[in-house]
C-alpha cells in the first residue's frame, strides 16, 4: 500500500471515529500542530482545542498582509508552516494548480457541505480543498427608516422595484443620492460588478473561462448598463467615480446620506447599529439581493481552512478543521466576530435572537455561490483591475459600454496568456 493511500485510508477511518471528542476518547491526544490564521481569532482557541481533543496547538497569527507571502514561500519549497493554514477564497485557482493542498471530499461529510454552501467555492475539478469558517458574502443593505418616510412598505426584490424605490426616496426629498455605489478604480467597484452581474442571471466566463459579459443580452453588460443609468439618474452620487466602498459605507450610508447599499457585507450591520460609529444606529437592515427575475441569489468570499499536502499531521489537522468549523464552536467563535458558515449555527444564533438581520442572512446564506466555480484564477488581480479601471471610464463617458466590456475580456485574454 503506497503512502498516500495509506494517508487516505487512515483519514478516511478518522472520519468515522471522530466528531464528538469525549473526555474519554481522545485518540489523537498527545499529538501536536501549528496553526497558521490571520491576527483576530479567539485568545482561548488554541486552550480551547487541547481541552476537548488532547491534541496540542502551537498557534501561529499573522497580518492578513503577511500570511499569504509566508504561504507560498513554505509552500514552494515543500515545507508548508502549518499543518492547518488559512486558505482565502481568492487563492483556489493557484493553489489548486499546484497541488499544494489535501483533497478534503472524501473526508468532510456530506451533511457538512451541505450546512456549510460556500464549501463550493473552494471546490475545484470535484476536490475539496478547504473548510470555510469564516462567512462573508453580499447581501443589500437598507436604511428602512428612509423607505419608511417614503411610503414604501413592500422590500423590494427585483431590480426594477429597486430603483423605484430609490427615485421614490430621490423625490420626497429624504435623500439626494439614495444608491450608494462604488465607481472608482478599486476592488469594490469589481465586487459591486459582480453581484451585479449574478443579479441580472448570469457568471463571468464560461467553464473555459471565456468572457461571458461582452454581448449586449449578457448579464455583464447589463449590469454596467445598470450603474450608468443609476448614475446619469441622480440615483448614485456623481462623487462615487472617486470613492471605495469603505468611504461610501462610512462616510455616507453610515451617516444617512444614501438609503441602499447594492452590495452590503453582513459584518457592517453591527457597526451600523453602533451610536458610537454611526448616525443611523436602529435604521439599518439587510435585505436579500434583489434581482432581474426576483429569485435572490449571492457570492462569497469566504475563507477556509486547509492542510497542506505536505504536513506531518494530518490526523490531528483534520481534526482541528472539524472542530473549528463544528456548529457548536462557530456559535461560540461569533462572540469575536466571526459570522457562521454553516446555515444551522446562523440560523441557531437568530432563534436566540443574538443575529442582527438574521432571519435574511439566514435566507441569503444558502444561495452563495462562486464566482469561479473552476476556482478563482491565478490572473484575478489582473482581472479585477482590468474590470474597474473600464467601470470606471465608462461611468465617465469616456468610453462606451461595449467598449469597456470588451476592453475587460482584452486584458483578460492577455493576464491569462502571460
Amino acid at each position: 500500500m503506497n503512502v498516500l493511500l495509506r494517508t487516505t485510508v487512515a483519514l478516511a477511518a478518522l472520519t468515522m471515529a471522530l466528531p464528538a471528542f469525549a473526555d474519554d476518547a481522545k485518540p489523537l491526544a498527545g499529538q501536536s500542530i501549528t496553526v497558521l490564521l490571520p491576527s483576530g481569532q479567539s485568545p482561548s482557541l488554541a486552550a480551547d482545542f487541547e481541552k476537548e481533543t488532547g491534541i496540542k496547538v502551537d498557534l501561529q497569527m499573522l497580518s492578513w498582509d503577511d500570511i499569504r507571502p509566508k504561504l507560498i514561500t513554505g509552500l514552494i519549497a515543500g515545507t508548508p508552516p502549518a499543518d492547518v493554514t488559512e486558505f482565502d477564497w481568492s487563492w483556489t485557482g493557484q493553489f489548486a494548480a499546484a497541488g499544494w493542498y489535501e483533497d478534503l471530499t472524501p473526508l468532510i461529510d456530506a451533511e457538512t457541505v451541505k450546512d456549510i454552501a460556500g464549501s463550493s467555492i473552494f471546490t475545484v475539478d470535484g476536490k475539496l480543498l478547504g473548510v470555510p469558517y469564516s462567512n462573508d458574502f453580499r447581501v443589500m443593505l437598507i436604511n428602512r427608516k428612509h423607505f419608511t418616510d417614503a411610503g414604501i412598505t413592500d422590500t423590494p426584490k427585483t431590480l426594477d422595484a429597486l430603483v423605484a424605490a430609490a427615485k421614490t426616496i430621490k423625490d420626497k426629498g429624504i435623500a439626494t443620492y439614495p444608491i450608494g455605489l462604488p465607481l472608482s478604480t478599486s476592488e469594490g467597484t469589481s465586487t459591486s460588478w459582480y453581484l451585479l452581474t449574478k443579479a441580472f442571471g448570469g457568471e463571468l466566463f464560461d467553464k473555459d473561462f471565456k468572457p461571458l459579459f461582452t454581448t449586449p443580452d449578457s448579464a455583464g453588460y447589463k449590469a454596467l448598463e445598470f450603474e450608468i443609468m443609476a448614475l446619469k439618474d441622480g440615483l448614485v452620487d456623481p462623487a462615487s467615480t472617486g470613492l471605495k466602498d469603505s468611504q461610501i459605507n462610512e462616510s455616507m450610508f453610515a451617516q444617512g446620506q444614501t438609503s441602499i447599499m447594492i452590495s452590503g457585507e453582513p459584518g457592517r450591520i453591527a457597526q451600523f447599529a453602533d451610536p458610537a460609529k454611526s448616525k443611523v444606529a436602529g435604521q439599518i437592515e439587510a435585505i436579500l439581493v434583489a434581482t432581474e427575475s426576483g429569485n435572490t441569489r449571492s457570492y462569497g468570499l469566504l475563507e477556509a481552512l486547509g492542510i497542506p499536502a505536505a504536513s506531518e499531521h494530518k490526523e490531528a489537522a483534520l481534526a482541528f478543521i472539524k472542530w473549528m468549523t463544528s456548529k457548536d464552536y462557530q456559535i461560540k467563535n461569533y462572540g469575536v466576530g466571526v459570522l457562521p458558515t454553516r446555515t444551522s449555527a446562523l440560523e441557531q444564533l437568530n432563534n436566540d435572537g443574538k443575529l442582527l438581520s438574521g432571519a435574511v442572512l439566514v435566507e441569503q446564506a444558502p444561495t452563495v455561490g462562486a464566482l469561479f466555480p473552476q476556482g478563482t484564477p491565478t490572473w484575478y488581480p489582473q482581472f479585477s483591475s482590468a474590470v474597474s479601471n473600464a467601470i470606471n471610464q465608462a461611468v465617465k463617458g469616456e468610453v462606451t459600454v461595449a467598449q469597456a466590456v470588451q476592453s475587460i475580456a482584452d486584458e483578460t485574454v492577455k493576464a491569462q496568456q502571460q
